[in-house]
């Protein structure tokens, strides 16, 4: 199994490689473990090359990196499968093949690393495995807010205005107003509401978006 890093406990890495078809103890305990760190190493390191792209943006590109057929691959590419502890039936049915198997021993053996070597040990490990992915990745698109400021910078025109209309509802389900104005190249605004502030802004930012980009076709 190809990975650059040397086990002080070697009992770490065969737990982690040890399916939970072969008997206990087994990996699933690990596989919760490295399923946590690896969700927030990859969050930081789309945080860090992406500083515009908004939450949900965020998610997604996350989404796309870290699911079962994404981390089979990498499994695939360090020989894990080679190295795994099945139980006869799921030797028998090819199971060092199945991306699930494949997927969760990764998220293991990243656990394992972790309890060994420290989290500086994990971070440098998903970092090398993450970061040509999320460099190949698609560009994050830019927000409603982003791209309206940008279309009145480029044509030297006053900034818009946001302003808070309406707040109402429940404390965990507050509903807000919000209006977007521009003064030039001539007074638009538009009003949206959002689950939060800030989604009712980008709502009333882009329909202004739209009126402008409309009117000047």
């Amino acid at each position: 199994m190809k990975l650059d890093y040397a086990f002080r406990d070697e009992a770490l890495l065969q737990l982690a490689l040890t399916h939970r078809s072969a008997g206990r103890p087994n990996n699933e305990r690990l596989e919760f473990l490295g399923d946590a760190l690896l969700g927030a190493l990859v969050a930081e390191l789309l945080f860090e090359v992406h500083p515009q792209a908004s939450e949900g943006e965020l998610s997604r590109l996350r989404a796309q990196l870290v699911n079962g057929p994404a981390l089979a691959v990498i499994a695939r590419e360090m020989g894990l499968g080679e190295a795994l502890r099945l139980g006869p039936g799921e030797l028998k049915s090819g199971g060092f093949r199945r991306d699930s198997i494949l997927a969760d021993a990764f998220e293991a053996v990243l656990a394992a690393v972790y309890l060994d070597g420290g989290f500086g040990a994990c971070r440098t490990l998903v970092r090398q495995w993450f970061a040509p992915r999320v460099a190949a990745l698609p560009k994050a698109a830019k927000d409603a807010k982003t791209r309206l400021q940008e279309w009145l910078q480029a044509r030297a025109l006053p900034l818009p205005s946001y302003e808070l209309l309406d707040s109402r509802g429940e404390e965990h389900a507050r509903i807000f107003e919000v209006r977007c104005a521009v003064s030039e190249p001539r007074p638009l605004s538009a009003q949206a509401s959002g689950s939060s502030r800030r989604q009712a802004e980008q709502e009333a930012a882009q329909a202004v978006l739209d009126q402008l980009e409309t009117a000047a076709r």
